[in-house]
């Protein structure tokens, strides 16, 4: 039962109430995009996961979507010193900050740990034309502008970079595809499902359920080896050279004491140790890839060089 619970609670919506039975204030998590999407389920997993073992209990999960997580990411570093509140976030975040018209920036908030990573997938629904990844290619190379793909995040963010690196490595101009942006996994589930794009490119763990329950197919994943209980090969497997992988973490508001600080990432090391948590992280198909305090200031700063990069190397960067 405590397995089940565990699974479903993120893809029931479900939210936790913020009351206590001690004199601590309740801890709030935000979420910077649409109920569904990657971030909105994993931070439903810290929160269900945190309260079942006994780290912190009545977390609050809300969401606060906009611009590709910059709205949240605006308010968060507006909530200066709060540090009963984090934000969920990942490499679509660290994106955005290109592409979205927000002066703040993740310079400007307090990086706790990184959590989790996890493969993208390529997929269609069960009725689609496109078998396999060389069907897909053939048909995007022979008109890129008529082939719509889908993906969860904006420009500079895990889906796009990943949709634009298949792209040229199959040698199709990224400013020659049409890239259409939905604002997270729920959202995008229904444009494929409903054939609004010809195929997807997404995170495993939002999609999942539809994989397994046979609605979805996936042609390819973009990690270096084969994603768990999936039956379809790697890019590279499959002929692009190309390997990739997304990830999330939690940042909180700047100007955070030490002791805050070191009370947040006392948590986090107590629930990533958790046989609860690493049930949950299985059961979702992610990778651990913890990563705390300053360490993953830098990562993220890394995460900014290369995006920047990768972006100007496909030609996107505006």
């Amino acid at each position: 039962m405590l397995r089940r619970t565990i699974l479903a609670a993120p893809l029931a919506g479900l939210v936790l109430s913020a009351c206590r039975a001690d004199d601590e204030p309740g801890l709030r998590l935000m979420v910077p995009n649409a109920p569904g999407s990657g971030y909105d389920i994993t931070a439903r997993t810290v929160a269900t996961t945190m309260d079942a073992a006994s780290v912190k209990h009545g977390v609050e999960v809300f969401n606060l979507p906009g611009a590709g997580g910059m709205v949240g990411l605006r308010r968060l570093a507006y909530e200066q010193g709060n540090g009963s509140l984090l934000m969920l976030m990942g490499l679509g975040l660290v994106g955005a900050q290109h592409t979205a018209p927000i002066s703040v920036t993740l310079a400007d908030v307090t990086p706790v740990a990184r959590l989790i990573e996890e493969p993208e997938v390529v997929v269609v629904t069960q009725d689609s034309p496109l078998h396999t990844l060389d069907d897909l290619v053939r048909v995007w190379r022979a008109d890129p502008a008529a082939l719509a793909v889908g993906g969860g995040s904006s420009p500079g963010g895990p889906d796009h970079l990943a949709a634009m690196l298949m792209a040229k490595a199959a040698g199709i101009a990224p400013r020659t595809v049409r890239y259409s942006q939905y604002d997270g996994g729920g959202m995008l589930l229904g444009a494929v499902l409903s054939h609004g794009v010809a195929f997807a490119v997404s995170s495993l763990g939002e999609l999942a359920g539809q994989v397994d329950s046979g609605q979805l197919r996936v042609l390819a994943a973009t990690g270096r080896d084969r994603a768990d209980r999936i039956d379809a090969p790697t890019l590279r497997e499959a002929g692009l050279d190309v390997v990739f992988a997304n990830w999330r973490g939690l940042v909180a508001p700047p100007g955070l004491t030490a002791a805050q600080r070191a009370g947040r990432s006392a948590e986090l090391e107590v629930l990533r140790r958790s046989p609860i948590w690493l049930e949950a992280v299985a059961g979702h198909r992610w990778t651990d890839s913890f990563l705390g305090g300053d360490d993953f200031g830098v990562f993220i700063q890394d995460q900014d060089r290369r995006v920047t990069q990768i972006l100007a190397e496909l030609g996107l960067r505006t």
